[in-house]
């Protein structure tokens, strides 16, 4: 059932096999993956900076699909696996695209199917 949805969604979306790719616990879908969502669906994001220092951002996300609403955060602590999110200097870009990402997903469905963006975390960057 769940992953029927989830091939519905893939069709629906136009997502190809380079948008999309299996973590060990996740299907993860990739930025350009998210932005053909974004497009097709015509989510509007407005973006407020809620911390932004200069190793970490907290960033919050008001996206809106027709008559729906949704507020998201993406956050990015500049750091290794033990002390951080983030292994770049641009936390602030980090965190608006994976507000960004968790705003789509969730507008779209795909995070109650158990679907994450690639940019949401270090661990789901294709290997």
């Amino acid at each position: 059932m769940k992953r029927e949805k989830i091939k519905e969604k893939y069709i629906k979306y136009g997502l190809e096999e380079s948008d999309v790719f299996k973590h060990q616990h996740y299907v993860i879908i990739t930025r350009s993956g998210i932005d053909k969502i974004q497009a097709i669906e015509n989510i509007i994001i407005d973006y407020e900076v809620i911390n932004c220092e200069r190793d970490f951002c907290v960033v919050k996300a008001n996206a809106v699909k027709g008559e729906a609403t949704i507020q998201t955060f993406g956050s990015a602590l500049k750091g290794g696996f033990k002390d951080g999110n983030c292994n770049t200097w641009y936390v602030m870009e980090m965190a608006e695209k994976r507000a960004m990402s968790r705003a789509v997903l969730k507008l779209t469905g795909f995070y109650e199917l158990g679907v994450f963006g690639e940019d949401e975390s270090e661990e789901f960057k294709r290997k």
